[in-house]
């Protein structure tokens, strides 16, 4: 809102002016929340016939056309994908456009998912500029700056893009100017916080272009422009006029832009350069029409990334851990609510919850998740004030998406009227209910899963039962978190996309839930350690046995009971120190990671205590600074589980769940979870892009800040192996990970900085987080084989827990429920997908737009693209297969999959329109450039993958399907 006031709504405003004054002038556009606020709250009916004219003329251009230009490394390809639909959405919908570009300029590093990403889409180039200044060093002298990226090994030379790699003046004008100490071609100056200067004069405006120094000025641009034509192999070169908050006096920019521009055509055959005002799409199709051959990239990804020796921009991996956990949190309970929503209104239209009051209550959610991914957001590089807003606006959309499914519930089950209430979804911590409640639980996954969910009761005696009034197995112990209540681990077990009901209830006998008793051990100094024989005790469920050492009450070892091999296997918190004054070395802030030694161990002493039961057991360790402390700095909670018979345990069984209490840290120090294992792993690390692929990360050893070029970003998934066994790490929000010796992985849980740069000063970026996080990860360990079939299906499971809901119960204590309710939640179809296939959106946008484009188009030619109602008729529904070409001999194969018979429990189709990746083109229409590659010469288009037959589809290795599905109306 501050940047709207203070110059954002003036770029459009003032830019829209000038581009109608001059049909040469052009312009591109990204961000489509700042767009939408502009449309929706400034822009008068001119200006918006203004916007609609300049974007037919290809004057006015919109990139990318996401809500955000969003972050790389540290999101989920699913928000990814919801904030690109999000702004596609709306601009086909008000305007007919389909960005076909990029212009991904200012992400710290680029992902290899994001060129599949844009070719799903329709794109047809993409543009990055930060990657390590040395490698675009190398690339630039070598004329390697462009490129075709083939940014997934399964996905064919289809989903190939043109990549452009900005060179190393990066997407601002150059500002030097040799004959005056102002800043060159910034005529508008810079933008002022909190508002505009009355007086119009803003600071470091350029000198304005004059008879006097028009010469220079163009000889200075001239200069430039020649210098960056020497690293490209065509004639044309892109020169970016503009940078960040530019453009808000556009007048005075334009007026300055308009002289050297026709100064330089003039005299063309004196400079040997002739201008033009260009969109990125002018500057692509200028290349593509040279039809030259283009070198392949592989799927290698371009992170970590550093500007210089001692700036690696690995910190941001790691920072504001509780604004990565929220923004995680609410992707997953909106897709939740949305597979929710669609289910309701498919089965129950005469439901008595509002539609339209629904959908805004998701798109609440959906508007808030989506502005997160922006560069600046989840990666922890805001300000104090900014991180408030987007964990502020977080907050509201899952409060309405938890309302919404509560109001959902009380209407569906509203038939029996025996005065049930239903409050708020219930999680962990939003309060202790009482006595007799029942919880509803809905699995978002279109798989069956068995795993516990977690409710906080008052007492320890406590019977739980389902639907049927059949007991359920459940576990009480007293709560990690506080003296006075306990924790009851209920096991669940739910078909895909469905609900079931559990009643709990205050008793005790026969049927009640195991209590979980404790085991206090002596703290132990480590220092100690080494001096005494090992006294070691087993932890065991059917999948492994975890050995701790009560001298120093730390881990020992895990056996993997299905091969019998053993690991040796110790875990302890250590703190890299680093420095916050610039006159002594570099420094670590939001964005850079920067350690002046090797990380040190944070305690001297471990306590442990050890809560067993017979569905699970958990080990609480405490890591103190030393022997006397009272409080402890880091504590581990390690849940292994057992399933009864009669339950599918695989994944539960095989599940080392750790949740971790770090902080408040030190002001400059970065916390870490150290895991040393005996597996020879040649200090080789796997990690995640964005939860899609992985990428393989052998240690490079650098002559400067080798520890900080050697982190990754982990956003699901890391892992290190030997020849015959794996140890993975599934994680349910954003970390650094790293591997710096043999058989070792960490992971940086934490970060509280504070340093004296100026720039960061200014801004408010010192990052003086005094919080707590409770970060959660899942550890695997088993046979590649195994852990391959698992743990993609694991890290779904982490990241889409069921959702929680709960209310009171009435009249007494009859745990039996009326058959209305059995009927919905135990008999209704569920919607099932094979483990290799993933659910991965079945929503209802709204969006009124027509599905063929030639409608859409004149319908907005006509003006009678009026504020009609939202469209619940179209379902979206995406499917992705998780495996990669070769991974798997079972799992990497392609599925078909019947769409009628996979959404029959919603209701019986009549339609399915496979689509573009946002949903704005039918692939059937859509053509993409091809570049020739040396593999690939020749043909100039690609076209549509192969049609589906009668609902039929053929889903392969890596693929994302994107369909709208119409139901019969009933």
């Amino acid at each position: 809102q501050e940047s709207m006031h203070a110059y954002a709504a003036n770029v459009y405003t003032t830019v829209v002016e000038e581009l109608m004054k001059g049909k040469q002038r052009k312009f591109i556009a990204v961000e489509q929340e700042f767009f939408r606020l502009w449309w929706d709250m400034v822009a008068t009916d001119t200006q918006k016939q203004q916007v609609h004219q300049l974007l037919q003329e290809g004057r006015l251009e919109f990139v990318i056309g996401g809500q955000v230009m969003h972050d790389e490394a540290v999101t989920l390809i699913d928000d990814q994908i919801l904030q690109l639909t999000e702004g596609h959405g709306f601009l086909y919908e008000t305007f007919g456009f389909r960005p076909q570009f990029s212009w991904h300029v200012d992400p710290f590093g680029a992902s290899a998912t994001t060129p599949t990403l844009f070719a799903l889409a329709g794109f047809n180039a993409h543009l990055i500029s930060r990657i390590d200044y040395d490698l675009k060093a190398d690339m630039q002298k070598n004329k390697k700056l462009q490129f075709v990226w083939q940014g997934s090994p399964s996905l064919s030379a289809r989903q190939e893009i043109f990549t452009h790699v900005m060179d190393q003046y990066s997407y601002c004008t150059p500002s030097q100017l040799p004959f005056s100490n102002r800043s060159g071609f910034f005529w508008n100056g810079f933008a002022t916080f909190p508002d505009p200067p009355k007086d119009g004069v803003y600071p470091n405006m350029s000198l304005p272009v004059t008879d006097a120094n028009l010469h220079l000025y163009a000889q200075t641009m001239v200069a430039n422009i020649k210098e960056r034509a020497a690293w490209f192999r065509t004639g044309e070169v892109l020169w970016p006029w503009g940078c960040d908050k530019q453009f808000f006096n556009a007048s005075v920019q334009y007026s300055n832009m308009d002289l050297l521009v026709d100064y330089i055509n003039k005299h063309s055959a004196e400079f040997g350069v002739t201008v033009q005002y260009a969109t990125v799409s002018d500057y692509f199709q200028a290349v593509y029409s040279r039809n030259l051959t283009w070198e392949t990239r592989d799927s290698q990804d371009f992170l970590p990334y550093s500007t210089e020796p001692f700036q690696a921009w690995t910190g941001f991996y790691t920072s504001r851990s509780t604004l990565k956990g929220i923004a995680r949190r609410a992707s997953s309970l909106l897709y939740a609510g949305e597979s929710f929503f669609t289910q309701y209104v498919q089965k129950h239209p005469e439901g008595s919850v509002c539609k339209y009051k629904a959908l805004e209550q998701l798109q609440s959610l959906r508007w808030a998740v989506s502005e997160v991914q922006h560069h600046d957001g989840i990666t922890g590089t805001e300000s104090p004030k900014v991180k408030d807003m987007y964990m502020n606006n977080l907050m509201y959309g899952m409060l309405n998406v938890k309302k919404l499914m509560a109001s959902i519930i009380f209407d569906i089950n509203s038939a029996k009227k025996n005065g049930d209430v239903y409050s708020s979804v219930y999680t962990k911590d939003s309060g202790k209910p009482d006595v007799d409640l029942y919880v509803v639980v809905y699995n978002p996954l279109a798989w069956n899963i068995t795993t516990f969910v977690t409710v906080s009761v008052s007492s320890e005696a406590m019977s739980v039962y389902d639907e049927l009034g059949r007991s359920v197995p459940a576990q009480v112990q007293s709560s990690v978190e506080s003296q006075s209540t306990y924790d009851l681990y209920i096991l669940v077990a739910i078909s895909g996309l469905s609900y079931r009901k559990y009643s709990i209830k205050p008793l005790g006998g026969e049927e009640s839930a195991f209590i979980g008793s404790s085991v206090k051990y002596q703290r132990r100094a480590l220092a100690r350690a080494g001096q005494q024989s090992q006294q070691l005790f087993p932890v065991v469920n059917s999948c492994y046995q975890i050995v701790f050492d009560q001298n120093t009450n730390l881990m020992h070892s895990i056996t993997d009971r299905e091969t019998n091999q053993t690991v040796q296997f110790t875990q302890e918190f250590l703190e890299y120190h680093v420095n916050g004054d610039t006159k002594k070395g570099p420094i670590s802030d939001n964005y850079l990671f920067a350690p002046n030694t090797s990380a040190v161990p944070v305690s001297k002493a471990v306590g442990l205590e050890v809560m067993s039961g017979s569905l699970m057991t958990e080990i609480r360790q405490y890591f103190y600074s030393n022997v006397t402390s009272e409080d402890y700095a880091y504590a581990v909670y390690t849940r292994l589980y057992s399933v009864p018979e009669g339950y599918d345990g695989k994944l539960l069984c095989h599940r080392i769940e750790q949740e971790y209490s770090v902080g408040p840290l030190e002001l400059n120090r970065e916390a870490i979870l150290r895991t040393s294992t005996s597996l020879n792993t040649r200090q080789l690390l796997y990690t995640d892009n964005n939860g899609y692929q992985i990428q393989k990360r052998p240690f490079k050893a650098y002559v400067n800040n080798t520890v900080a070029r050697n982190y990754y970003p982990m956003v699901q998934t890391a892992y290190i192996e030997d020849d015959t066994t794996r140890l993975m790490l599934l994680a349910e929000r954003a970390h650094g990970v790293s591997s710096q010796e043999n058989g070792q992985v960490e992971v940086m849980l934490h970060r509280r900085l504070w340093n004296n740069l100026q720039w960061d000063l200014s801004n408010n970026l010192t990052l003086n987080d005094s919080s707590v996080v409770r970060p959660v990860i899942w550890l695997l360990l088993g046979s590649k084989a195994l852990t391959s079939t698992l743990f993609r299906t694991s890290g779904l499971a982490l990241e889409h827990r069921p959702v929680v809901m709960f209310g009171a119960l009435s009249g007494g204590d009859k745990p039996k429920l009326p058959r209305q309710l059995q009927q919905n939640s135990v008999h209704d179809l569920p919607v099932t997908v094979p483990p290799n296939l993933h659910l991965q959106t079945l929503s209802i946008p709204g969006w009124r737009y027509s599905s063929n484009h030639a409608e859409q188009v004149k319908s907005i030619h006509m003006g009678e693209q009026k504020q009609g109602d939202a469209d619940f008729s179209r379902v979206l529904l995406r499917i992705r297969h998780l495996y990669e070409v070769g991974e798997d001999p079972v799992l990497s194969q392609p599925v078909v999959v019947d769409l009628k018979s996979l959404l029959k429990g919603l209701g019986s189709v009549m339609a399915v329109e496979e689509r573009s990746l946002t949903g704005t083109w039918d692939v059937n229409t859509l053509e993409r450039w091809k570049w020739n590659t040396a593999q690939h010469p020749g043909k100039r288009f690609f076209n549509s993958t192969e049609t589906s037959e009668d609902f039929i589809i053929t889903v392969h290795p890596k693929e994302i399907r994107t369909f709208f599905v119409y139901f019969q109306v009933q």
